[in-house]
C-alpha cells in the first residue's frame, strides 16, 4: 500500500512540475498574443490584464500599413531559406567526408574545424564586414547570405549521426558499383532524415532571429529583415507596443508551424545523434 502511495505521489509531483514548467514557458507567448489584440491605452491599465476586453484584430492590418512589413517578411524568408538549404547541403557533404572518407590529417583538420566554434561571432564580424564592403555587397542579399553558407556545428552534428549508420549498408552498395555520392544521396541521407530535419530547424531558428549582422550590412528599408523591421515601431514619442506585438506574433508563426511539422523528426534526431564518437 505504501509503495503504491509513493508511486502515486511521485507521479503527481512529476505532473505538477511539468504543468508549472509548461505554464512558465507558454505564459510569455500568451502575453504577447494578448498584447497584440489590445489598444495602446489598454496595455498600460492597472492592474494589468492578460486578455483584452475587445479583440483588436485591426492591429495586424495596421502593421502592414505603418511599415513595409511584407517586404521585411519576404526578405527574412528568402535569406533564411537560402542559408538553411545551403548549410544543410554543405554540412551533409562535409559531415559525410569526416565520418567515412579517410584522407591525410583528417582528425587534425576536424579538430581545427571544431575550434572555430569557440571564436565569438563579434570577433569575426569586423573583418567579415570589411570583406563584404570591399566586394561591394553592402545592402545586398549576397551580404546577408554568402558569409553563412556553411556552419561548423552543423557539420559536427551530421558527422556524429552518420557514424551511427552501419558501414555494412554502404559497403554492400559499394560492392554493387555505387560511388560515394550515390551512396550518400540514396542510402545515407534517407536514413539521416531525422538529423537533417533537426539541424535544418536549428539553422532556421538561428537565422530567422538574427539582428546584428543584417543591421550592419543593410542601409535601405527594402533590404531590412523582420527583427530590424520590428524596431520601426519604436518612436521618439513612444513605442507602439500593440503593433510591435502584432508583428512579433506574425514573425513567430512560421517558427511554430515549422516545429509542429518537424517535431517527431526533431526529437528522433536529437535522441540518435552523438551515440557514437
Amino acid at each position: 500500500m505504501s509503495y503504491r502511495l509513493g508511486r502515486f505521489l511521485g507521479a503527481s509531483g512529476t505532473y505538477v512540475l511539468l504543468g508549472v514548467m509548461t505554464l512558465v514557458t507558454v505564459f510569455p507567448f500568451l502575453w504577447m498574443v494578448g498584447t497584440a489584440l489590445k489598444t495602446q491605452q489598454e496595455i498600460f491599465v492597472y492592474p494589468p490584464t492578460l486578455w483584452p476586453v475587445e479583440l483588436q484584430w485591426q492591429n495586424f492590418v495596421r502593421v502592414f500599413e505603418t511599415v513595409p512589413f511584407l517586404r521585411f517578411y519576404v526578405n527574412s524568408v528568402v535569406v533564411t531559406t537560402v542559408i538553411t538549404a545551403a548549410q544543410v547541403v554543405t554540412s551533409a557533404l562535409a559531415g559525410y567526408a569526416f565520418a567515412r572518407i579517410d584522407f591525410p590529417f583528417k582528425n587534425a583538420v576536424f579538430v581545427v574545424f571544431l575550434a572555430t566554434l569557440i571564436v565569438p561571432e563579434q570577433v569575426t564580424m569586423l573583418p567579415l564586414f570589411l570583406l563584404v564592403s570591399r566586394l561591394g555587397w553592402i545592402d545586398t542579399f549576397q551580404a546577408l547570405t554568402v558569409p553563412f553558407l556553411a556552419n561548423a556545428f552543423a557539420v559536427f552534428f551530421l558527422r556524429q549521426f552518420f557514424l551511427t549508420i552501419p558501414r555494412e549498408l554502404e559497403e554492400a552498395a559499394r560492392m554493387d558499383g555505387a560511388g560515394r555520392l550515390r551512396v550518400l544521396f540514396q542510402i545515407v541521407l534517407p536514413l539521416a532524415r531525422p538529423a537533417l530535419a533537426t539541424i535544418a530547424l536549428f539553422i532556421f531558428l538561428g537565422e530567422w532571429d538574427t539582428y546584428l549582422w543584417p543591421l550592419i550590412v543593410t542601409n535601405s528599408e527594402s533590404m531590412r529583415t523582420l527583427p530590424i523591421g520590428l524596431r520601426f515601431f519604436v518612436e521618439e514619442s513612444g513605442s507602439q507596443l500593440h503593433l510591435m506585438m502584432a508583428g512579433a506574433v506574425m514573425a513567430v508563426a512560421p517558427i511554430l508551424l515549422l516545429f509542429l511539422m518537424a517535431q517527431r523528426q526533431f526529437i528522433e534526431g536529437i535522441a540518435m545523434t552523438g551515440s557514437k564518437g
